[in-house]
């Protein structure tokens, strides 16, 4: 098995916030991440497959297919957006890294399967000093 990771960058807006609770709660929870007018991060993702090469190409995947997926069902619909308003995986959740690399994950699992390697792990980085790693159910 052999595994193989394609890094890609989008930048957008977020605010963690629950609407049922006051804004003095949502600030004492997630203090300036909470700001009413949103705030914003330049984010890098790295997607993971896994799998055995494909001996007559050498690769496990074409890069360039994966690269497509990931711009085509994730960056185009994240980058320069606000996550908690625009993003159609993302309507109803919070908007934390952890539940985004969630629905990146849900968002790109299957095609990836379609290429014939197997999604290993989202790590989404939302500053240089903290990321998530999420590996699947």
């Amino acid at each position: 098995m052999i595994y193989i990771t394609r890094k890609e960058h989008f930048n957008a807006a977020h605010k963690l916030f629950r609407a049922e609770w006051s804004n003095e709660k949502n600030m004492e929870v997630f203090g300036k991440c909470s700001n009413p007018n949103w705030h914003g991060h330049n984010y890098d993702l790295f997607v993971t497959v896994k799998g055995e090469i494909n001996p007559e190409t050498g690769f496990l995947v074409d890069l360039k297919l994966l690269s497509k997926i990931i711009k085509e069902k994730v960056i185009e619909k994240l980058d320069h957006r606000n996550i908690n308003l625009e993003v159609d995986f993302m309507q109803g959740k919070m908007a934390s890294t952890e539940v985004l690399a969630i629905g990146i994950w849900n968002e790109i699992s299957n095609e990836i399967n379609e290429l014939g390697c197997k999604l290993h792990s989202i790590k989404l980085f939302e500053t240089e000093n903290n990321f998530v790693e999420y590996f699947g159910n």
